[in-house]
């Protein structure tokens, strides 16, 4: 039996979020509770990605939220961050998806693009009408971007791009991908000489493969890219990005995003796990709640969920006053996503047998969060990235 969400605030945080934000996570909760949650496990089990939600989602601004102008919500980024804690609280899968669309794919147009990308594109993928993906990532190359071997070289009035891309997500569903190459003769052919690209889906060249088989965001589109010959005009571009840098700030945008959805994920679970073991009888016909390791389970979950609500509040708010660092977007992402992962398996413990069944959501969560926990930046890189900051000596 599935289990009516109740909302988490064991600290009274609520009373720290303006009306503004209240209405933006309820606006978000209720477009979860109506459309997704009725949806998502047969979403999973079919390995379906809900495209039929992206028009709801693009008129309620959850695109590109945090953008100004161009049709945009011009949400605060607690906003944009209670709206990625929803969305994950139903499936990291379409938390990922408008991450994506959000982060990696209309701030770096926003953020490096000309005025006549913007133009044409940021609408257009704000209302949801047009879909991107970001293709950094290489069959190759994942924690390490900066080996890269796509290339891309200047042929006449614009540039000819070769090489492939992996784990994208998007990628089949997608209009236009933000494609990062290396440069040839832009000087060092290392991290210095990396570009980004738009690349409509439907240039010659260009192909996009669904991945097959995967255990984990079952219902959400990954995709590997292939780029053979693909010819771009000189204005696609992205004239502001240049070097490595450039998508290393589209990643840092969408770790913020990751670590407000994972929160989102581990409420589910223990709403679920708390509400389970009320109800389930053992021994004496006492609910299991009544006993103590059950008890200590539980306490964790709600100690961490807690710590974890006041470490992305205040990355949220330093990042609406300029003051963020990315080292402190890394220890958000890295300790909220390993805190979601532990508490969907101790509820899964919790719930026994049927916390593997798909009458609840853990082991969806579970296998979610396994992937979310090595995407953007894997749990081990953002400890060497922390490392580093507090260290002064760079481990990798």
């Amino acid at each position: 039996m599935a289990f009516k969400f109740q909302n988490f605030d064991f600290l009274h945080l609520d009373s720290s979020f303006s009306e503004d934000e209240l209405l933006v996570r309820r606006t978000a909760r209720d477009f979860v509770e109506d459309n997704l949650v009725p949806i998502i496990e047969d979403c999973f089990r079919e390995g379906r990605f809900p495209r039929e939600l992206i028009p709801l989602m693009g008129q309620l601004g959850f695109f590109g939220a945090t953008i100004e102008g161009y049709g945009c919500a011009g949400m605060s980024n607690v906003e944009y961050g209670l709206v990625m804690q929803e969305l994950e609280r139903g499936d990291s899968g379409l938390r990922s998806f408008v991450s994506v669309q959000s982060a990696l794919v209309m701030y770096p147009i926003y953020t490096f693009g000309s005025d006549e990308q913007k133009n044409t594109w940021l609408p257009a993928l704000a209302s949801g009408q047009k879909l991107g993906c970001f293709g950094l990532t290489e069959p190759g190359f994942g924690s390490n971007p900066g080996g890269m071997t796509t290339r891309a070289r200047k042929s006449g009035d614009g540039y000819i791009l070769n090489g492939e891309k992996m784990w994208i997500t998007s990628g089949t569903i997608s209009d236009v991908a933000v494609i990062w190459a290396k440069l040839e003769g832009a000087g060092p052919s290392g991290n210095d000489s990396v570009r980004g690209f738009l690349v409509e889906s439907d240039r010659p060249g260009f192909s996009a493969s669904e991945v097959h088989g995967k255990w984990s965001l079952r219902a959400s589109s990954t995709s590997g890219l292939t780029l053979q010959d693909v010819h771009i005009p000189a204005a696609n571009l992205l004239p502001g990005a240049r070097g490595l840098k450039s998508p290393l700030m589209c990643l840092n945008q969408a770790r913020y995003g990751i670590s407000w959805g994972a929160i989102g994920a581990a409420m589910d679970c223990y709403s679920t796990a708390l509400q389970y073991s009320k109800l389930r009888k053992q021994f004496h016909d006492q609910p299991i709640a009544g006993y103590q390791l059950i008890q200590e389970k539980l306490v964790w979950m709600a100690s961490e969920i807690s710590k974890a609500q006041l470490l992305s509040l205040q990355v949220g708010r330093l990042k609406d006053t300029g003051a963020v660092g990315h080292q402190h977007i890394s220890m958000a992402k890295r300790n909220n996503v390993w805190m979601a992962l532990e508490c969907a398996r101790l509820a899964r413990d919790i719930l026994g047998a049927n916390g593997i069944t798909d009458d609840y959501p853990i082991m969806r969560h579970m296998m979610n969060l396994e992937s979310v926990k090595t995407y953007e930046g894997t749990h081990d890189i953002h400890t060497l990235i922390l490392g580093q900051h507090l260290t002064g000596i760079a481990a990798y």
